[in-house]
């Protein structure tokens, strides 16, 4: 599985720290890759990240997304606002190991600024570590693991009726708001080399 990790710049500190702990929980059989943002990128707002989170998941480039924001609930909004990418708000362990077993999600937004104290390191690296526990979409618990797992399912069918493409919703965005997104090279370099939608990075190659 391919893990992209991006998060919003407000909280551009606590990069390496989410890297390294997403490293740690998905182990040596995932790759994991860093997107940052870094100090030397455009400033971008959690909801201009969404978008970059959505051309990962939508081009097939990564399986899977781990970012953050703030709070992590504007990031989880932003990001649920796009099709084909379910992303869980995950604050505790126990979030994290329910999503990861129930809502066949493809993207963790976790709080990066909230409640950050003392040991918040370690409350981010368990988080994970749960996350990544074992099989993903079983079902939870056991017992009711194939009527969890049908309604994971037909969540998602809604979703795909109910959104349009992200073609759509690029197009229709203002230019003064896509043109930073553009900017991230890091991410479109790794799109194209690794994405398989070919219509979406038609679009992409003439944009950036």
């Amino acid at each position: 599985m391919k893990i992209a990790v991006i998060q919003a710049t407000t909280q551009i500190s606590k990069n390496a720290l989410l890297f390294q702990a997403t490293q740690q929980a998905a182990g040596k059989n995932n790759e994991v890759i860093n997107f940052g943002v870094f100090e030397q990128d455009p400033k971008l707002s959690y909801v201009q990240i969404s978008l970059l989170v959505g051309l990962l998941l939508n081009t097939h480039a990564v399986d899977y997304v781990v970012t953050g924001c703030s709070s992590g609930n504007g990031m989880a909004i932003a990001c649920n606002s796009l099709p084909n990418v379910v992303s869980g708000y995950l604050p505790t362990p126990s979030d994290a190991y329910l999503f990861g077993r129930i809502n066949r999600g493809n993207c963790a937004s976790l709080p990066l600024g909230l409640n950050f104290g003392w040991a918040g390191e370690l409350n981010l690296k368990f988080t994970l570590e749960k996350l990544f526990d074992g099989p993903m979409a079983v079902g939870y618990p056991q017992s009711a693991a194939s009527r969890k797992e049908y309604d994971a399912a037909q969540l998602q069918h809604i979703k795909q009726l109910s959104q349009t493409s992200l073609l759509t919703i690029l197009a229709g965005l203002d230019a003064d708001f896509t043109q930073p997104i553009y900017q991230k090279q890091a991410v479109f370099d790794f799109i194209f080399k690794h994405g398989t939608d070919e219509k979406l990075l038609a679009y992409l190659r003439k944009m950036v």
